[in-house]
Formats: C-alpha cells, structure tokens, sequence
C-alpha cells in the first residue's frame, strides 16, 4: 500500500492564528482602538474583487475594521498614490493593502512603495523587501510568512535543509528565498526559464512552487520525502504543483484550496494587528 504524505492543513493553522489574535484584539479594544485594515481595488477584476472581500470578511469576524476603496479602472498612478497617502495620514487605519494587478496604465512599483513602511502589512514596498532580506521586517511579505509559519506549525525543519524555490516574483519568490536562507537553509532560486529545472527540484527537501502556472511542478520532480508547499492558485481551483503526481513522492504537502491561502490571510490579519499595536506604543 502506497504511503500517504501528510497533508498540511492551512485552515487549522490559519485558526491558531486568529485564535491567538482574538486576545490582542481584545487588549486594542479596552484601550479604545480597532485595528482597521484599508483595501484598495484598482478596477473590476472579479477574482481581485474576490479576494478583497474575503479580507474584508475576516476582518469583520475577529471584530477588526476593514476600509475597502474601490477606484475605475482608469485611474492613473498619481491617482492611486494620492489615495495612499490619504490613508497613510490617517490615524485610524493601521494596515494597507493595494490589491494586485494593477491595470497596466498604473506603475505598480510606485504605488506599492507610496505604502508607509508602518502600514505595508503586506510586505510589497522596496524598503520592506530589504528589511526582510536583511531578516528585521516587522512585516515580511504575507504569503512566504505563511510558508514559514506551516513549517513552524508541523515542526518541519527547516535549517540545514536544501529548498529549490520555483518563482522569482518581489512578493513571493525573492522573499521567501531570503526567509528561507535567514532560517539556515541551503537555497536555490529557479523559475519556469531555468535550464535543467527538473533536476535541480529533485535535489530539494522542501519545494516551494511559486511559478503562477498551473499543475507546472511535475511528481517526478519530487525527491522521496520531499516537503512540497504550494503557493500558488490559478483557475479551477489548482496550484502550482501536479498535485495527486508530486503527492506520491511527498513527506508532507499542502492542498489548493485549503493550504497556504488562509494562512496568508490569516498572516495579513496578524501584520494589521502588530501596527496597531505599535501605533498604540508610539503615542
């Protein structure tokens, strides 16, 4: 009988998270404040529109606030960024979150780094990604966050490992690469342009698949035993990874839906929460 890997369940750690948050919120509470996550939503993507509202709806759930601000799709990048502004003076919002991709006429790196670092929750500005690199971001990029947490979670080590990423994106692949290196691992960087892909992944304890293409990461690739964390989520409700294929050579793999996806929300949710806190210890 073929062995079953172990499937990582990312909305029980998603859970424990915001389990330990209800407390915190709490504290925030007594003191008279709500930790208020702002959303900005550039056109009329329905999946953006989508993911926007469920980060709207676990706000609401933990008894957080959650500003959603809605621009055309005709905005110009001048527009959006006197929009960051605004929120970035405003003392009641703690965390801000430009929800991407942006349309194309919009540059998205000067938006991204319009965020002040005490509100870039999300990880997304250039001065967070090299606080991060350097291992001292208060709030590293969401989903490599995530990553790291479910390895916490399951106790899977993680120094001394080889882990091949797949990917090179500034919010997924670049840092959770860094995450990894600051944690002792052996790292190597690849994306779908890599000579030799194939092989390089089956020299890796842990794949981190990041590369934005469905079912791109094949089962042969996996090692026995390897450790396969699948970041990505394309239509149909499929990952990065060939999932039933990667899954008979894994020790430990997460499923799309279910796996990396809440606990990046729920990493969001902890960033907006740790700003108010500091905003609070500021005054």
């Amino acid at each position: 009988m073929e062995k079953q890997p172990l499937i990582l369940d990312g909305n029980r750690v998603a859970d424990r998270i915001k389990e330990r948050l209800k407390t915190r919120i709490g504290r925030l509470a007594e003191r008279g404040i709500v930790p208020c996550l702002a959303t900005i939503l550039v056109g009329d993507h329905p999946s953006s529109a989508t993911y926007v509202k469920m980060k709207g709806n676990a706000c609401r759930r933990l008894g957080m606030e959650s500003t959603a601000v809605h621009l055309p799709q005709s905005t110009a990048t001048e527009e959006l960024i006197a929009k960051i502004r605004e929120l970035n003076e405003n003392p009641q919002v703690h965390g801000i979150l430009l929800q991407h991709p942006v349309p194309p006429q919009i540059d998205e790196r000067a938006a991204f780094d319009a965020i002040d670092i005490g509100k870039d929750v999300d990880g997304v500005t250039t001065l967070g990604f090299a606080r991060n690199a350097f291992g001292f971001a208060h709030y590293p990029s969401c989903t490599p966050a995530a990553i790291l947490a479910m390895l916490d979670d399951y106790r899977i080590p993680i120094e001394g490992r080889h882990a091949v990423v797949v990917g090179r994106s500034p919010i997924l692949g670049k840092p959770v690469s860094a995450m990894l290196l600051n944690r002792n691992a052996t790292v190597t960087v690849c994306h779908s342009r890599t000579t030799g892909l194939a092989d390089l992944v089956r020299l890796a304890d842990i794949v981190v698949a990041a590369v934005g293409k469905p079912k791109f990461v094949q089962g042969e690739w996996i090692k026995p035993g390897a450790v396969v964390m699948d970041a990505g989520y394309n239509e149909g409700n499929v990952g990065d990874v060939d999932y039933e294929a990667c899954a008979r050579n894994a020790s430990a793999i997460t499923p799309v839906p279910g796996g990396v996806g809440p606990v990046t929300i729920a990493t969001l949710l902890k960033h907006t929460v740790e700003a108010a806190e500091r905003a609070v210890s500021a005054d």
